[in-house]
């Protein structure tokens, strides 16, 4: 469990990361919106006092009317409409329309102007006001968006990154994986032959001929797990036949080898073949896994039943204990590589039983129910062709 909580926390701090340059820019582009925000406001402001003098001075210096000229034409990015007290549009700058259009685009950009600022008085007479409407500059507009497209392009960087760093360690870490499975197998590989040497020698002296039975049991077992070992990392072989061979057998093995405490209940129909594609080696390696983790779930008198049926084009198994149960927060955390609550282990069964249903039988597994004090129920869902 602490590996998982390890990767996890890194999953965390990166996503934290990505959040603060976020909200830093975010923060940064709107300080930088509201300064230019004030300062359009002063070049509009500027702007209205500059026609206002215009008005004023119509027989004023030339000098000084090419320099409030000069003023009104360096205009041309904020968006301007300018009408009189009684709202009728006189005039209007850096606003596109068709000539057709031009009443109607122009009464709807002063309905906006007016929802978006404060207009600004004009005051050329005693009796004559006039009020310039504007808006925030195209420019103003998209750097206004700036943050949300930065901050969306920070977030692609980091799922790419992401994605292209857990690919890699999950491919180191499945190199990692096989070579030690066909290290196994083949250190595993001298000590059966050994083993079934002396069962032979064992059935020429006068030894109880179940015990000799249960040996070779156990040695079988041991044939099948180097078998599971040497085919990981290569695609298995998937025979079609029947699954209640497979599930009978194992929970066969089981119940001889586990405490009396634990009962196994095996609800299927003996009339009906359930055939689907699978490896018998590794599909009998899952159910094992299951039971077990249910075994050690149970604290003392328990209940382990494996419900096997068939729906539509899929053979459904659900394997259920009574243990302690699973909290909602773990149903899919459990599957991780590394996740375990056990002292000993490395958090790889549920991990490995995850792809070998998924990605070898191309099937589906996962919790269906689990209740803290109650129990759980592990759901396996595999096609029929």
């Amino acid at each position: 469990m602490e590996l998982y909580f390890k990767k996890r926390r890194w999953k965390i701090l990166l996503l934290l990361a990505a959040m603060l340059i976020g909200a830093g820019s975010l923060i940064y582009t709107n300080w930088l919106v509201n300064q230019m925000s004030v300062q359009e406001r002063k070049s509009v402001e500027l702007w209205a006092e500059a026609m206002k003098r215009l008005v004023d001075n119509e027989h004023g210096a030339n000098q000084d009317l090419t320099l409030l000229q000069g003023i009104i034409e360096n205009n041309t990015s904020i968006p301007i409409i300018w009408t009189s007290a009684n709202d009728d549009i006189l005039g209007d700058r850096n606003i596109k329309y068709n000539e057709k259009r031009k009443n109607a685009v122009l009464q709807h950009e002063l309905q906006k102007m007016k929802d978006q600022k404060d207009p600004i008085e004009i005051v050329l007479s005693e009796n004559t006001v006039q009020y310039l409407y504007y808006r925030d500059s195209y420019l103003l507009q998209n750097l206004r968006y700036f943050p949300l497209a930065q901050f969306g392009v920070i977030m692609l960087f980091i799922t790419v990154s992401y994605f292209a760093f857990s690919s890699s360690r999950k491919a180191e870490q499945n190199q990692v994986w096989v070579g030690m499975s066909k290290e196994t197998a083949h250190q595993l590989g001298t000590p059966i032959s050994s083993l079934m040497a002396w069962i032979e020698i064992l059935k020429m002296k006068d030894i109880d001929e179940t015990t000799i039975s249960e040996i070779e049991k156990d040695v079988s077992r041991l044939e099948k797990i180097t078998e599971r070992f040497s085919k990981i990392g290569s695609r298995p072989e998937l025979l079609t036949d029947d699954l209640k061979k497979v599930l009978s057998s194992s929970v066969n093995y089981l119940e001889t080898r586990c405490s009396q405490r634990v009962k196994f209940i095996l609800d299927m129909d003996e009339n009906t073949y359930y055939d689907v594609p699978h490896n018998a080696a590794l599909f009998s390696w899952v159910i094992e896994n299951l039971c077990k983790n249910a075994i050690d779930a149970i604290d003392s008198h328990g209940v382990i039943s494996l419900h096997l049926i068939k729906k539509n084009s899929s053979v459904v198994l659900d394997i259920s204990d009574n243990g302690k149960g699973i909290s909602k927060s773990q149903f899919k955390t459990i599957f991780e590589p590394g996740y375990t609550t056990k002292k000993r282990g490395w958090g790889l069964g549920l991990s490995l039983a995850k792809r070998i249903i998924e990605n070898y039988h191309k099937g589906k597994i996962f919790i269906k129910h689990s209740e803290i004090g109650k129990g759980t129920t592990f759901r396996i869902v595999l096609p029929t062709s």
